[in-house]
């Protein structure tokens, strides 16, 4: 398969309809609607069924759809690293790091400071994202180097080095009843009427099903608990960001957060690698 033919059929397969896919490829639709067939007839099956007033993927053309979307990302990610591998040969770009906004902030500051103060260490830009997205920069190569939090991130294929473990607290409005408590437990926390935990996005952008409320990033998260709206089990050192109207709770059995600092395994970066050193000795 060539990487333009299933850019073609992506669009269609997103769009079911060719006249809105040929418009948003800047293409006309005759030439878009040959590369789609020729991509059947390569593979041998039925990719759309297309009638006079619908388009329609067939069950091939679902799993293409899917495949197709990891392949074009992955060549994305390619052409984004490979860029910026030259450029860190002639010494003309930096370090891009992503984290979680509102995460890990005491650590990436002691971080960020000492690596500055290395020799020869290259600037650092730091991208600070919504929940769950961090691990999708990284591997899309948008970012040379992640904040990562286990048990929550995967770092299935990613280097890693473990930075600092800790436990984990609730936050609730102030005023609750279990804000004066010395530690709750998971079953507790479950069992509050009307403070459900939120959901957060998966990977692919979508949330899962739940009477909890929708959120992306941690200023949001921190109104809505405010409000009296939710409640949220976090990192303890996520006490660090917290507003006035707010109060932390150590969960007993929440299990340990992990934070670690990950990088794709074939960068061959002095400068990350000067990073990584940097982080591990901290």
């Amino acid at each position: 398969m060539e990487t333009r033919e299933l850019r073609y059929f992506v669009a269609v397969a997103e769009e079911l309809h060719f006249g809105r896919a040929a418009q948003r490829l800047g293409i006309a639709q005759p030439p878009l609607s040959r590369a789609v067939a020729q991509l059947e007839r390569r593979l041998g099956v039925t990719l759309l069924e297309r009638t006079s007033r619908s388009v329609v993927l067939t069950e091939a053309g679902s799993v293409l759809l899917a495949e197709g979307r990891a392949a074009l990302d992955a060549v994305d990610a390619a052409d984004r690293r490979t860029r910026r591998a030259a450029l860190s040969v002639t010494g003309s770009s930096g370090l891009v790091l992503v984290t979680k906004a509102g995460a890990s902030g005491e650590l990436l500051a002691k971080l960020l400071d000492a690596y500055a103060a290395e020799p020869g260490a290259a600037t650092v830009d730091v991208l600070l994202c919504g929940i769950g997205e961090q691990e999708r920069m990284l591997r899309d190569g948008r970012a040379d180097v992640a904040l990562l939090h286990l048990p929550f991130d995967s770092t299935a294929g990613l280097d890693t080095e473990e930075l600092c473990t800790e436990g984990q607290v609730v936050v609730l409005p102030a005023g609750h009843p279990l804000s004066t408590r010395s530690q709750v437990t998971l079953a507790e926390i479950t069992a509050l009427p009307g403070l459900p935990e939120p959901r957060r996005p998966r990977p692919d952008g979508t949330f899962p099903d739940g009477p909890g409320p929708q959120v992306r990033d941690s200023a949001q998260l921190y109104q809505l608990i405010a409000l009296g709206r939710a409640s949220a089990v976090l990192p303890e050192s996520s006490r660090a960001q917290l507003n006035p109207g707010l109060v932390v709770v150590p969960v007993s059995d929440a299990p340990a957060v992990t934070t670690v600092i990950a990088w794709p395994p074939h960068s061959r970066s002095r400068a990350l690698a000067g990073l990584v050193r940097t982080a591990t000795r901290l």
